[in-house]
């Protein structure tokens, strides 16, 4: 089991938003944060609204450290172009993330724990490596042996999720392609998420 399974609710009530779109958040029906004031709207600080941008969007992908998203703004700020994009495009690049949105799982813990059991292979080779960062052009299939998986059958069926188009999957072979990395516009985040705000968290 990850670390957040049994909590992840929780943090979609902290930060009042349904951060995977599952029908099961509590969010879904008490938008306001937990507790005996939970209801109370406070103004929120500038400092706050970037905490609260930089806690969204980290925790949209599942059980990141807090030094590894450092590493990772590090990455965008030292990259051409767009800091704020730079930084979604390497999040999108981890290996758990590129199976969630191939949906050859129904959640990003279940694809860091598939990932870590040793179900997937890139460009034919096993990576058992959650952050593992893909390349465009790169093969990502699930394992011979892990083809009746459950949870792959699961996340296959499920009308829950769309997979976008910089994502070239064929669910009969259970493989799909990196084809480039995507834009903010290009990812389906179900709440919006502001790496600007991130970026301005960082920069402080």
């Amino acid at each position: 089991m990850t670390k957040r399974l049994a909590s992840k609710y929780k943090i979609n009530r902290r930060l009042g938003a349904n951060l995977w779109g599952r029908p099961k958040s509590p969010v879904n029906i008490r938008d306001y944060r937990p507790g005996e004031h939970g209801q109370r709207r406070r103004k929120t600080s500038d400092y706050g609204l970037q905490l609260a941008a930089k806690q969204k969007l980290k925790g949209h992908y599942g059980n990141i450290t807090e030094r590894q998203f450092r590493r990772y703004y590090e990455k965008a700020v030292l990259r051409r172009g767009d800091m704020s994009e730079n930084l979604v495009g390497i999040l999108e690049r981890r290996l758990d993330a590129v199976v969630y949105r191939m949906k050859f799982v129904p959640t990003v813990f279940a694809a860091r724990q598939f990932v870590n059991h040793g179900h997937i292979r890139v460009n034919g080779r096993r990576v058992n490596i959650p952050s593992y960062l893909v390349d465009e052009g790169d093969v990502v299939e699930v394992r011979d042996k892990s083809r009746q998986v459950p949870i792959v059958l699961e996340a296959i069926d499920s009308p829950e999720r769309d997979i976008p188009d910089y994502l070239d999957v064929d669910h009969d072979k259970l493989k799909g392609t990196f084809v480039r990395t995507p834009k903010l516009a290009d990812v389906p985040y179900p709440v919006q998420m502001e790496p600007n705000l991130v970026i301005e968290y960082y920069s402080r």
